[in-house]
């Protein structure tokens, strides 16, 4: 991914922590790295609209396939498969965080690389 990502300080920090926990391959902990390097660390009520965090409801299309996805990304504590909601620190969570609606990515999903372009984040608190 080449462009900058906007994240809040709390998810910031929660991903660094992750990284450190060791919960990500070596693959997934190079490009975040490289990503909170560069990152843009804002307080939460300065986190611009279209920007994947917590709380938001985010739909992706595959360009490889053409199909559309929705995720609604949330705190880990608070994911529950029953309410269809996911941690922010799924690998779909950590590859679009601080993502904004038109970016496209380049992700590796269970050892398969996929393009995925965001077309809308919706908030959800």
């Amino acid at each position: 991914m080449s462009q900058n990502i906007i994240l809040t300080t709390g998810i910031y920090d929660l991903i660094k922590d992750h990284i450190r926990r060791k919960k990500t391959t070596a693959t997934e902990e190079e490009v975040l790295k490289l990503q909170l390097k560069n990152a843009q660390q804002v307080t939460r009520k300065n986190l611009p609209e279209g920007i994947v965090t917590v709380d938001a409801r985010v739909t992706v299309k595959n360009l490889d396939t053409g199909q559309e996805e929705i995720f609604t990304f949330v705190a880990p504590d608070k994911a529950k498969k029953r309410n269809n909601t996911e941690s922010i620190l799924t690998q779909a969570g950590l590859a679009l965080v601080g993502c904004k609606v038109g970016d496209v990515i380049n992700w590796v999903f269970e050892e398969q690389e996929k393009q995925l372009e965001i077309l809308k984040v919706e908030r959800l608190a």
